[in-house]
């Protein structure tokens, strides 16, 4: 393998994890979304899926970014009798977005993104090595 494909690699694997963590980030900044009637629903999690395809280029796998499905899991309630999207009980639906989760999966999407970079930066100093071998 050459070092263009290497980067080439590397790059597919930054964006793939780049729209991971932008689908994370939103998930997180909506935690606390609630509908705004009792009938409404609150913010429903995101989860990003990747696609690992064949660069006929390259001629190795690389991998994309695929469709950002739903969380289908059942909403949490808290009881707010006050909130304007609560129910005749007086609980409100809230996302089905757990902080923790979403904290975990930000942390392994940085370090495969991390990961990525130290690929595209060793390749990096091996190239300029060649060349420096290549003058002297």
């Amino acid at each position: 393998m050459d070092f263009l494909s290497t980067l080439k690699i590397a790059a597919s694997g930054l964006r793939a994890q780049s729209g991971r963590m932008r689908v994370i980030a939103e998930n997180l900044a909506n935690a606390d979304s609630t509908a705004t009637t009792p009938q409404g629903e609150p913010y429903r999690r995101r989860v990003p899926t990747f696609v690992s395809e064949l660069n006929r280029e390259i001629g190795a796998q690389v991998v994309r970014p695929g469709r950002i499905l739903t969380d289908r899991s059942d909403f949490k309630s808290r009881y707010e009798p006050g909130h304007p999207a609560a129910d005749a009980k007086g609980y409100v639906k809230t996302p089905n977005v757990n902080p923790l989760i979403e904290s975990m999966d930000m942390r392994e999407a940085q370090r495969s993104y991390e990961a990525n970079l130290n690929v595209v930066s060793s390749t990096r100093r091996m190239l300029m090595r060649t060349l420096d071998i290549l003058k002297g």
